[in-house]
């Protein structure tokens, strides 16, 4: 019985580490509240690497971070941390920053060029 349990214990962990590994925070996001940086739009970046995380605020601030249990991270240089979205979509900080990944907007519409034809 003891064994099924240990059985049963270590596939759960498993289980619980898979689903989370595949959330990818890896990319470009615009700081929405508690900003650092005075001027609006300026982008944060995240690169990720497994469990691994490399953080670049809109302040240009740079830290490392890794993944301490499933939607949570924590900030080494920042001495703070953060819960993600399952989607990777949002990150908010313990300090009350929050990002939301930039996605920039669709390119403008070609320009339609229009013949004027001359009659004689």
């Amino acid at each position: 019985m003891k064994r099924m349990f240990y059985v049963l214990a270590v596939l759960s962990a498993f289980a619980g580490t898979g689903a989370s590994a595949q959330v990818n925070l890896s990319g470009q996001f615009v700081c929405v509240q508690g900003c650092m940086s005075a001027a609006p739009g300026q982008l944060a970046f995240v690169t990720q690497n497994g469990w691994e995380l490399n953080l670049v605020n809109e302040a240009g601030a740079a830290s490392r971070a890794w993944i301490d249990w499933p939607g949570h991270m924590w900030v080494d240089v920042w001495n703070e941390g953060a819960i993600y979205s399952p989607d990777g979509n949002t990150i908010q900080f313990n300090r009350g920053a929050v990002w939301q990944r930039y996605v920039p907007p669709p390119p403008p519409p070609p320009r339609v060029r229009h013949v004027r034809r001359h009659h004689s």
